[in-house]
């Protein structure tokens, strides 16, 4: 089963909603598919560039005010820690562009280590309050996967990956992808936002079911239900 999931590193509900997802898989135990998971870019902050800006600052200008950011914040971070999460904003994190960690995500994913990248990425930010856009920090990420420092350097140093990112961007464009996390399942089914771990695991399961030799095909039809939409 192939799960294309859109997210942004820097986006608290994408690293809840991968967790989630984990423990989806835990809860179906012997019945859970196998799955093949490739994650792929969206920009929360397109218009970010490399300098940095405080989190709350750009909250703030973003939801109305620092009363409103400090609320959105709170909850976040007690919803992240609900999880097991080491979520704290308390950190001095920054909003900078995410595109060089989106080149490094690609570039994990043809190494075949796309997760544990993707998980080092979440972790500077959300626990230890690191910039992503800092070269230092991508390669730290990068060698939770076994990539080494000298190839994050040359990949910085070139355009090498862009253009694949930007056509991700393209294709959740494409696909009206507005907020993220999106886990799109076997290019039909899209369930939007850190669900809850028994939805998703139910999800999987009516996906698994449609996917069994004896279960009549319905491709032609088109809809939602409260779990998801195919697309």
């Amino acid at each position: 089963m192939r799960i294309d999931i859109w997210s942004d590193v820097v986006c608290p509900w994408c690293w809840i909603g991968k967790h989630r997802f984990q423990r989806a898989l835990e809860l179906m135990g012997d019945t859970a598919p196998q799955v093949e998971v490739r994650w792929h870019p969206f920009l929360l902050a397109p218009e970010a560039d490399a300098t940095p800006v405080p989190l709350r600052e750009a909250y703030a200008a973003k939801f109305g005010g620092a009363e409103r950011t400090e609320q959105l914040l709170a909850q976040t971070q007690s919803a992240a820690r609900a999880e097991g999460l080491p979520m704290d904003f308390g950190k001095g994190q920054v909003r900078v562009t995410t595109l060089p960690a989106h080149r490094l995500l690609w570039l994990a994913g043809r190494e075949g280590v796309q997760e544990p990248v993707g998980e080092a990425l979440f972790r500077a930010h959300f626990e230890h309050g690191r910039n992503l856009a800092d070269p230092q920090v991508l390669a730290d990420a990068a060698a939770a996967g076994g990539i080494d420092a000298a190839r994050v350097d040359r990949l910085l140093a070139s355009d090498e990956g862009l253009a694949e990112v930007q056509a991700g961007l393209g294709q959740a464009r494409m696909l009206g992808i507005q907020s993220v996390p999106t886990f799109v399942i076997n290019g039909r089914y899209a369930v939007q936002g850190a669900q809850p771990p028994e939805v998703i695991a139910e999800v999987l399961g009516k996906v698994m079911a449609e996917m069994a030799p004896d279960t009549p095909s319905d491709d032609g039809e088109q809809g939602c239900d409260s779990d998801g939409c195919k697309v």
